[in-house]
């Protein structure tokens, strides 16, 4: 979104007037207005149709909240633990104990860095074999005790580098889907950014599936898509037209239970107001899924996840 630049500057202008205005003494109340007016303007007509390409760069914008903001934001005492007690530690998920709403609740969430060196320590959001242990290990900690789990996605997927296939990602990956799919507690999870592959799914096989309204939720990148598809990754946006990746359309193939709204331009142009759309969503989910006995949890989960999806039968077709 080139015009998105367009748009800084704008803002940096009102942001210059105001501090004159404040430090001056001079009037520039109505000059300061003019330009909001227009700042408005402007932003709505770059936001309001969206294509699915600038959906998936809104997600993955660099100014976007990650899983510890929103968990300073709208939890209370979070305690984060570490390790999978096998091989260490992962840093690109993070797990632990919070408050919401006066409930305890089990926190997961998949962390990007800020700089480069932050990058390097989360591994850019994607977790190996010892995060999806860790996961499991926090998540039966949460059945033991009775806790619901919060599980926040954001990552490209999981790592695909030798270590984690020499760890066996995709065992680990498959063994906490079963564990989070036999749960006897709440579970809730919300795409808050990018939603990749196993590696997202990997924490979001939950009893309630939530998106924010400028998240995508795919099993492919658009750019990898465009390479297999087409052999050609210049052809990313109409991958991501195809693969139907944002919140609204999920919601409208039933495969996502509802969409959190954003601030126009997205959930970094008003942080505050998404992290308390968030909680209040969630506290409102783990309301409703709190009046279920342990079974009803997971015969509701099971049956949810074997209705994905449509097929037809050819034989019935040649008959």
């Amino acid at each position: 979104m080139s015009d998105e630049r367009t748009l800084d500057l704008l803002e940096a202008k009102i942001d210059e007037l105001r501090t004159l205005n404040e430090a001056d003494g001079i009037d520039l109340s109505k000059e300061i207005e003019r330009l909001e007016r227009k700042l408005e303007a402007l932003r709505e007509e770059l936001y309001a149709n969206l294509s699915d390409w600038e959906r998936v760069k809104l997600a993955r914008h660099p100014k976007r909240p990650y899983a510890l903001d929103y968990v300073a934001a709208a939890f209370d005492g979070f305690y984060e633990l570490h390790g999978d007690r096998i091989d260490g530690d992962d840093r690109a998920l993070v797990a632990g104990l919070a408050r919401l709403d006066g409930r305890t609740v089990v926190v997961l969430g998949q962390q990007k860095g800020r700089s480069t060196e932050e990058n390097k320590e989360r591994f850019f959001g994607m977790a190996r074999p010892q995060g999806y242990r860790k996961a499991q290990r926090v998540m039966r900690l949460a059945e033991r005790f009775g806790f619901p789990v919060v599980a926040l996605i954001d990552t490209p997927g999981a790592f695909p580098g030798l270590e984690a296939e020499e760890r066996n990602i995709g065992g680990a990956i498959a063994e906490s889907l079963l564990t989070m799919s036999g749960l006897r507690v709440p579970t809730v999870a919300v795409v808050i950014g990018e939603g990749g592959s196993g590696g997202a799914l990997a924490i979001g096989m939950a009893d309630r599936v939530l998106m924010l309204e400028n998240a995508v939720y795919t099993v492919i990148s658009p750019e990898s898509a465009a390479v297999i598809l087409w052999k050609d990754k210049e052809r990313m946006k109409e991958a991501a037209e195809a693969l139907n990746l944002t919140a609204d359309r999920l919601h409208d193939l039933g495969l996502i239970d509802g969409v959190i709204p954003e601030p126009l331009g997205g959930a970094h142009k008003g942080f505050e107001r998404t992290a308390t759309a968030l909680r209040e969503e969630l506290v409102r989910q783990l309301e409703e899924l709190g009046n279920r006995t342990p079974g009803e949890l997971v015969e509701g989960r099971h049956r949810r996840y074997r209705e994905v999806g449509q097929y037809r039968d050819a034989s019935a077709d040649d008959g």
